[in-house]
């Protein structure tokens, strides 16, 4: 896929996208902010906790939703969209953790289907692109659960368990919404954890739903553990990495799905 420069603008203009050609669910701002800076931005709105974002890209309207994570979230920010905006392809964007030593952080994960951590829920995902693991592009299913998966051995349990190569919170909720609403779906995910090490303890504590951080929590974690100020500018990196790739990989599969006006 190859990627057309894209003039970013403020997003105080007086249009909004009423039929996005395509809906994309994020949980949190970070994971689609360069990509976000990469393409014409029209207006910003917020209601019933979801901030909308009315973009355009190479002729395209897009509607980015930031719906918090979990489960939960993102199937009432799918809802929301759907409502709103009916478009004909919705895309589940985001980071996700790797439960394969293979993935690598900032490697690219495109689902061929979605399921839940036991693997007694599956959706298939009618995609037709060959994985390329050399330039960090990987193909298969994507495990959700409604927590923060930390210990690499939780990561390999469930890759036995489900089959998954890669763990997020909400890509399955965003498929399920899709699949009953009968809009196409995708999930395209970024590596910002792999197998290398567990996750530090306090990110279960100092996180909050919508990936802001909790500054009581932080600074009591700091206190217990100065070392984790080094883990937390760790993983600020490590996500910095993964909303990259994201920015420079999103435009051609919008591309791909491109159904102009």
């Amino acid at each position: 896929m190859t990627t057309k420069p894209a003039a970013a603008t403020s997003d105080s203009k007086e249009t909004t996208p009423v039929e996005p050609v395509i809906g994309i669910v994020c949980a949190l701002h970070i994971e689609v902010a360069p990509f976000l800076s990469a393409i014409e931005q029209l207006r910003t709105q917020s209601g019933n906790g979801f901030r909308f974002r009315g973009c355009r890209w190479d002729g395209n309207q897009i509607c980015v939703v930031e719906g918090g994570t979990g489960l939960a979230r993102a199937r009432q920010a799918t809802q929301a969209l759907i409502d709103a905006f009916q478009p004909p392809y919705i895309l589940s964007v985001g980071f996700s953790g790797a439960l394969l030593p293979q993935l690598k952080r900032g490697d690219i994960v495109m689902a061929d289907g979605v399921t839940n951590g036991d693997g007694t829920q599956r959706l298939a995902i009618d995609l037709r692109m060959t994985p390329d693991p050399l330039r960090g592009l990987h193909v298969g299913h994507i495990c959700a659960t409604d927590h923060i998966v930390r210990h690499v051995e939780e990561k390999q349990a469930l890759a036995l368990k489900t089959g998954a190569i890669a763990v997020d919170m909400e890509s399955l909720g965003v498929a399920q919404v899709c699949r009953d609403r009968g809009t196409r779906f995708m999930a395209i995910r970024a590596i910002s954890d792999d197998l290398s090490g567990d996750l530090p303890p306090e990110v279960l504590a100092v996180l909050g739903p919508k990936g802001t951080v909790r500054a009581g929590a932080l600074l009591g974690s700091i206190l217990k553990r100065p070392g984790c100020v080094k883990d937390f500018l760790s993983l600020r990196e490590h996500a910095q990495l993964a909303a990259q790739r994201l920015g420079t990989f999103l435009p051609g599969v919008i591309e791909q799905l491109s159904v102009k006006k």
